[in-house]
């Protein structure tokens, strides 16, 4: 099943840069989508483009539609707020808050209105387990986020997006200031969350495109190139764009 669909969109920033053009493909639900290729192609502009992250950008025009669910969300008349909880967003730079470990992952559910401690504490710990964190961090739940290890913060950042149980959960390059234990439990992590949820990857290597693909589409240069299962893509690409830069010949 079809969790989102580009349909013509086009995207094009102030300084007339055209960031996208004319992208057509669809993401899956419950399966891991790869948007891989060389910087500048466009793929964390379509992340945000995803959940209107866009909107505070300086954008001149966009075009087209991105179905969520069937429905718009480029429609002005989007909950942005509600768009947001339903599909959250890990960069590649863990951002903790200024706060506790505990803070961290129970600040989200708190904006929404939420202020009951017993929900506000199974929730925190729901999406420390989720995050492959709680382990770790049980007994350090009141010590400040920062006190933790970067790779310990990426996955606190992960878990605060699991906090309001979102559809979709977008990670840019979530990987690439990690040391390579970190990188294989984000990775190990993500195969099993999506059971649950459906996931959009922005990794920071060809290599880590081909481990983590269902699904990949290749960008260039604002194209969308290719797309297809990745067991195929990666092994026998249709085009000889595709075929280049996963064998290392440019990017």
């Amino acid at each position: 099943m079809d969790k989102i669909v580009f349909d013509h969109f086009n995207i094009r920033y102030e300084d007339g840069v055209e960031s996208l053009r004319d992208i057509n493909f669809s993401i899956r639900a419950n399966a891991i989508t790869v948007l891989f290729g060389p910087a500048g192609g466009g793929k964390s502009t379509l992340l945000r483009a995803i959940n209107r992250l866009n909107d505070l950008a300086d954008v001149a025009e966009t075009s087209g539609r991105i179905l969520f669910n069937g429905v718009d969300i480029l429609d002005p008349k989007t909950d942005v707020v509600e768009l947001r909880r339903k599909i959250g967003i890990v960069f590649s730079r863990p951002v903790p808050l200024p706060m506790t470990v505990y803070q961290n992952v129970s600040y989200p559910l708190e904006l929404m209105g939420e202020r009951r401690k017993s929900r506000l504490d199974e929730a925190v710990e729901r999406a420390l387990k989720q995050a492959v964190l709680w382990d770790e961090v049980y007994d350090r739940l009141h010590d400040p986020a920062i006190a933790i290890s970067g790779g310990q913060q990426q996955r606190l950042c992960l878990a605060r997006a699991l906090a309001l149980e979102p559809e979709v959960i977008m990670l840019d390059e979530p990987t690439s200031a990690l040391d390579p234990v970190s990188t294989a439990r984000i990775e190990g992590l993500m195969q099993e969350l999506k059971e649950q949820y459906t996931i959009v990857w922005v990794p920071h290597n060809v290599q880590q495109a081909a481990r983590m693909a269902d699904f990949a589409a290749f960008f260039l240069q604002g194209e969308l190139v290719e797309t297809g299962e990745g067991k195929t893509l990666f092994i026998n690409p249709k085009d000889r764009r595709t075929s280049d830069y996963v064998t290392g010949r440019f990017g």
